[in-house]
């Protein structure tokens, strides 16, 4: 009998109600419009359980282990007050759900961004706590990931062995503005987020670190990116340009095949695996589902896994390179 791959899932997403009224309650000039995607279906009540029915769903569709990470926005755009006290809130409750459920959950830690100092202590905490890696966005603000305030904070994150995780967001208001709207409002919303702009504005977010020198400075930091690493891995031809104005001493395309990690996010598209072997190797590449807001079904996600070219790859995608990255023994009983 053929023995099933483990499944280790690692952009799984929780609701903090607390920090999703404090968004909602946020000026028209900070709100978040994708917040609204929380509340399509049954999202919302998938996304507010981090305990058994959420076992039971991954049972169903035959995910192990989950990475528990805050659906977006997180406390990215509240102020450093609130930010502060609601990270805290929500690091304090997901480990509560990964104490409750240890070998079917692990977390990623929610920073207060908009306060750097605070979110460097917070992400010493949560490194404490045992988090085993940090889920952010490319801007607080109008304040980039790669800004020198923020470097202290990376140090950490490469310090304590802390992988971060690029998660989309929406574009400012003024890009929106000028470049995603004059559609009806869903359609305008849905071109600046899941249909094209959450991606440019995570694959710019991790062009900028490289081309800022972040991970020569931090030789250890390892970052993440969702959705086939969101359309960064597929364009070198063109950013590799780009290392020799910045007076980089390695290629673009290098620090992604020794720095940057690429998850699925659900999108279990043949051809987009097979490209993104072409550019990065089979130790870059980890699985998730980008729960709840895609949701492959076990026999989706076991038709897919037979496009891999050797069981090899297929194993270190299901499950190898996440327990190399995160540091998950092989029993997590």
């Amino acid at each position: 009998m053929e023995t099933r791959l483990t499944l280790i899932a690692i952009e799984e997403h929780w609701n903090l109600p607390e920090l999703t009224s404090a968004v909602k309650a946020l000026p028209a000039d900070r709100a978040d419009a994708s917040i609204a995607f929380d509340e399509m279906g049954d999202n919302l009540e998938r996304l507010d359980d981090i305990g058994d029915a959420r076992v039971a769903l991954m049972d169903e569709q035959g995910v192990d282990l989950q990475i528990l990470s805050l659906a977006p926005p997180g406390a990215q755009p509240l102020d450093a007050a609130d930010a502060v006290r609601l990270s805290m809130l929500a690091n304090d409750l997901a480990v509560e759900a990964v104490n409750r459920h240890p070998s079917r959950f692990r977390a990623f830690a929610t920073l207060p961004m908009a306060d750097p100092v605070a979110a460097g202590i917070e992400l010493e905490r949560a490194a404490d706590l045992g988090f085993v890696g940090v889920m952010v966005y490319g801007r607080t603000g109008t304040t980039p990931l790669d800004d020198p305030r923020y470097d202290d904070l990376l140090a950490v994150a490469a310090a304590r062995k802390l992988p971060v995780f690029i998660h989309p967001q929406i574009p400012q208001r003024d890009v929106r503005e000028a470049a995603y709207s004059g559609f009806d409002a869903i359609t305008d919303l849905g071109l600046a987020t899941f249909g094209w702009g959450w991606h440019l504005e995570a694959a710019l977010s991790a062009l900028r670190l490289i081309v800022r020198g972040s991970l020569d400075r931090h030789p250890d930091l390892q970052l993440i990116l969702g959705h086939w690493g969101e359309l960064l891995a597929f364009w070198s031809d063109r950013t590799d340009s780009l290392s020799l104005v910045a007076g980089l001493d390695r290629r673009v395309s290098d620090y992604i095949r020794s720095d940057v990690h690429i998850t699925s996010s659900g999108m279990l598209n043949p051809t987009l695996l097979r490209h993104a072997l072409d550019v990065t190797t089979p130790d870059r590449l980890l699985f998730s589902t980008d729960y709840p807001f895609q949701r492959p079904s076990r026999s989706d996600i076991a038709e897919f896994l037979t496009a891999f070219p050797t069981d090899e790859a297929r194993e270190k995608f299901t499950s190898g390179n996440a327990r190399s990255l995160f540091g998950i023994a092989e029993s997590t009983e």
